[in-house]
């Protein structure tokens, strides 16, 4: 539904006492989880209630003939019109405030522009094949700040992504797709994560990690793109509310004080999936060996008396 005039005025004055109404101080982000799926490259993220799927792919193509050692990340979000029900019972497009084309031009503008993501590190053979990288940004639920909850999603999964093993073998090309050797990560330089705040009663008023409600409300956003050593990698705004140059350096302060622990907890759920495949690998391998001398082993012949 609609946010009313009542709603807002409740929702700016609660935040002029530094409270919100998910019980959010001004400046404290949604608790976030992460999951990863069976294969390499595919994750879930939760940032509050706001729900997005990843999943990475690849395959090899040809290169353009002007960038012969080049090869392809490509970006594309699917935002369902069911993403929200408040939304669907109120009628009101989600897709005119921030569309899936807009969530992918500033998810793959902060990888590509900081440098995190190599596209020569995906030439197989120059000229001739090299590896195409698709993110599909599936919108599950969305209850605001997409932008963040798509970058924390999509970093992570090209973090976990691996891609086959390619070889020539007798001039042609191989691609190992029985697993016989461990597959390949991406070559990612750094880990760049989207951090966005909004600003309310004219730009006094700033909040970070808006929910759908406070989105409605905001006269604004400023989206800052930012990794663990302290580099700004991008800066996106939104609406038309004037920022002073103040309150633009004391949000950049308080989201380097954030990125720490935002890659912490993308690394730490990275560690933790590797570990969990690492003992199930050993644990299956254990089983193959274990069968294998189970059948090995003939029944002792007992002679008759």
């Amino acid at each position: 539904r609609e946010v009313t005039s009542n709603e807002k005025e409740f929702i700016t004055n609660s935040l002029r006492g530094n409270l919100r109404t998910d019980g959010r101080r001004a400046l404290e982000i949604r608790n976030i989880k992460i999951t990863f799926g069976e294969s390499y490259g595919t994750s879930e993220v939760m940032l509050g209630q706001t729900r997005i799927y990843v999943v990475v792919t690849s395959e090899i193509v040809e290169p353009f003939p002007d960038r012969p050692t080049e090869g392809f990340f490509l970006f594309n979000t699917e935002y369902s019109a069911i993403s929200n029900p408040l939304l669907l019972e109120s009628g009101i497009s989600r897709q005119s405030l921030l569309d899936g084309t807009e969530i992918s031009r500033i998810i793959e503008k902060s990888l590509r522009d900081s440098g995190a993501i190599d596209t020569e590190a995906l030439c197989i053979k120059s000229g001739e094949s090299v590896w195409s990288i698709r993110v599909d940004i599936h919108i599950l639920d969305d209850f605001g700040n997409l932008i963040d909850c798509a970058s924390i999603a999509t970093i992570t999964s090209l973090l976990h992504f691996r891609k086959p093993e390619v070889l020539y073998i007798g001039g042609e090309l191989q691609v190992d797709k029985e697993g016989i050797r461990d597959p390949v990560p991406l070559s990612i330089h750094h880990i760049p994560v989207c951090i966005t705040f909004g600003f309310l009663d004219e730009g006094a008023l700033v909040l970070i990690d808006p929910s759908i409600v406070e989105e409605q409300v905001m006269d604004g956003g400023l989206t800052y793109t930012m990794n663990v050593h302290k580099e700004l990698c991008g800066l996106q705004k939104g609406g038309g509310v004037a920022i002073e140059p103040r309150i633009i350096m004391d949000c950049a302060r308080t989201a380097f004080s954030k990125i720490g622990e935002l890659t912490k907890i993308i690394q730490k759920a990275l560690d933790d999936d590797l570990r969990k495949r690492r003992a199930k690998e050993m644990t299956d391998s254990i089983d193959v060996e274990v069968r294998g001398f189970e059948g090995n082993v003939t029944k002792p012949i007992i002679a008759s008396k």
